[in-house]
């Protein structure tokens, strides 16, 4: 293939790429192009798919059950984005200075993001147990009577946020953590000659510099965020009293529950559009707080 050209090259290339490409088309795009005909129809899975063109949108916009979903999921995005970026940044600017076994802290820091979330939602689920929990136990060292937390529907939300945070924090630290370390140490010398203190060199410096970065961050986090899942179904089902009910939880179960493939392709396609806006919307406004070098 070396020295070939034109059309006989591009042949070769498709060659190789065919494998990969044949997994693509069959396990990816096809079931995307196949959910988005499949909006149309009503399929229980057990009965040939019945043609009832945009009704389950028109179903989907009309139920309570999906502003629910759709509320919490914003309501939970309200309160993960801002808590993750925050302490995720101070952590990375703790984890950047040079201190004896600075890589084992990275490393403990990063553990919980390569842990499973069955394993993590249960531990915070024993965790957040509001007669055995730790997190009643130690309100109760201190005189605070600690609230049911997930079988409460005012507290089981924060409690999923708290829970996710800790699990990703570790992911957000690690890129602001590479983004630090591409900031060139000159800028800051050249800012303590100028007698400028740690907060003007974080403000003045860090924050600018940082900016990419942080839109990195946010976009990832966003993205997963309206995706929220494993985190609800394993901790609350949902409840208490649908107080947790998400989108991409409604999907599983109008799919797998209630055998609604139909409706679900619809409120999954909706999930999409919502994701796609959002970041379209993030894009766009990069523009004025965002620049490159």
């Amino acid at each position: 293939m070396v020295g070939e050209r034109g059309w006989r090259k591009t042949g070769w290339v498709l060659l190789f790429l065919l494998p990969s490409l044949s997994g693509l088309a069959v396990f990816s795009l096809t079931p995307i192009v196949a959910s988005l005909g499949l909006t149309l129809f009503d399929w229980d899975l057990l009965t040939p798919p019945r043609f009832i063109g945009l009704d389950n949108f028109a179903e989907l916009f009309a139920s309570d059950d999906f502003w629910a979903a759709l509320g919490h999921t914003l309501y939970f995005i309200t309160g993960y984005i801002p808590l993750v970026l925050v302490l995720a940044l101070g952590l990375a600017l703790i984890l950047n200075q040079k201190l004896r076994g600075i890589m084992l802290y990275r490393a403990a820091f990063y553990l919980p993001v390569v842990s499973a979330w069955v394993a993590v939602a249960l531990l915070w689920k024993w965790i957040f147990n509001p007669k055995f929990g730790l997190v009643n136990y130690l309100l109760g060292l201190i005189g605070i009577v600690g609230p049911g937390w997930l079988f409460d529907p005012n507290w089981a939300m924060p409690a999923i946020i708290l829970t996710s945070v800790w699990k990703d924090i570790g992911f957000v630290m690690v890129m602001f953590l590479a983004g630090l370390q591409g900031i060139p140490a000159d800028y800051y010398e050249a800012a303590a000659i100028d007698g400028a203190d740690r907060w003007q060199s974080f403000w003045n410096i860090t924050r600018p510099l940082l900016a990419p970065t942080t839109f990195f961050a946010l976009i990832i986090s966003l993205i997963n965020s309206f995706q929220v899942f494993d985190q609800v179904w394993i901790m609350s089902g949902g409840g208490p009293a649908g107080a947790t009910t998400v989108l991409v939880e409604q999907i599983v179960k109008n799919a797998f529950s209630y055998s609604r493939m139909g409706y679900a392709s619809a409120l999954s396609w909706v999930l999409f559009l919502l994701v796609f806006a959002a970041t379209a919307v993030q894009m766009r406004l990069q523009q004025t707080w965002v620049a490159y070098e």
